[in-house]
């Protein structure tokens, strides 16, 4: 856990409940706890034995009894009691007292369903957060966290590029004017060089390995000067371990399709855009958060294929839980903002 003292009662917190991390902020203190959104569950208890870093670490070690399980994907909820579970227990890492009952926001997708928030209302509730529970809007939150103007009649555009999902929304005088959410982020990449690796090289590469190839190789627009790197995996036909050398534009070349997909949300929003509006985009160019924000030239290829310039935020994996996080004062005037939990 990132410093910082445990919860007094009635303190308020905001939650970046996230496809790939959870992220707390306390009110008084900032950001808490930032820590992989998996579990490890025994297989024959049922029970969950290690939650966040310590299950992360067992990733492609793990023993026939135990399964590593994401309780979120695509940004929303897949396994409920896991989920509860998972969020229970980094509560509990903030939260000491057993009658502290905290105020809590919690970050969702733009185009999740009814029944998806009230499933994260329910989890932040059986963890112990105090009724009602706050939803707010992941694109809001990390339009806020990136220091936008969200309150001027001018419009802003973020895209926040996600473990599971890309939100793009403009934004103009406190509220979300247009968005756009599809189900694709970091994880759809990750996956991508897994599944091409095995069909185009005959090579098995874990999780872990997929994510350091696409920190170390990936990117979205030619590099200056284009990598070679080693990968070491196990042989899809002889089964024997071996390592193949790949370019940084053949990873490229594997996260191309996943890429336009992202770049397809952005044109679709700024085309339903109002054109006043849009033309403030043009005028500002629009703003990148998100783990996938840091993909090596996501900015210029969002720039080449839309002709609008865009900029990577500052800490843009932290813009979200930065964004909730400053609500926490102002939840009684944010209604255009949040969206109150039921009673």
């Amino acid at each position: 856990m990132v410093g910082g003292n445990p919860l007094s009662i009635g303190r308020a917190i905001a939650v970046d409940l996230g496809t790939a991390n959870t992220l707390i902020f306390v009110k008084g203190q900032g950001l808490v706890l930032n820590e992989p959104s998996i579990v490890a569950v025994d297989t024959q208890s049922g029970q969950v034995v290690y939650v966040g870093h310590e299950a992360k670490r067992m990733r492609g070690r793990v023993p026939k009894t135990i399964r590593l399980v994401r309780p979120l994907k695509d940004g929303v909820i897949a396994d409920f009691d896991l989920c509860e579970q998972m969020f229970k227990h980094f509560l509990q890492r903030v939260i000491t007292s057993r009658w502290a009952k905290p105020t809590v926001i919690v970050a969702v997708p733009s185009e999740v369903t009814g029944v998806e928030r009230r499933a994260v209302q329910d989890a932040a509730e059986y963890a112990g957060a105090k009724r009602p529970v706050f939803i707010i809007e992941e694109a809001m939150a990390a339009a806020i966290g990136a220091g936008l103007p969200t309150h001027e009649p001018s419009a802003n555009m973020i895209v926040d590029i996600g473990g599971g999902t890309t939100e793009v929304a403009v934004i103009s005088l406190g509220g979300i004017v247009n968005a756009n959410s599809v189900r694709i982020g970091g994880d759809e990449l990750t996956n991508q060089i897994i599944l091409r690796f095995k069909r185009d090289f005959d090579l098995d590469i874990g999780e872990n390995t997929a994510e350091e190839i696409k920190i170390q190789l990936g990117s979205a627009w030619p590099l200056e000067h284009e990598i070679v790197g080693d990968v070491g995996g196990r042989d899809t036909k002889s089964g024997l371990p071996r390592t193949h050398a790949v370019t940084s534009q053949q990873i490229r070349d594997i996260l191309d399709e996943s890429v336009l997909k992202i770049v397809d949300a952005i044109k679709m929003t700024l085309e339903r855009t109002p054109p006043e509006l849009a033309a403030d985009v043009i005028s500002r160019g629009l703003i990148l958060a998100g783990g996938g924000a840091l993909l090596a030239g996501m900015a210029e290829r969002v720039t080449h294929e839309t002709g609008i310039h865009a900029y990577v935020a500052t800490d843009p994996l932290l813009c979200v839980i930065n964004g909730a996080g400053m609500t926490l004062d102002r939840l009684d005037v944010l209604k255009g903002l949040t969206i109150e939990g039921n009673n």
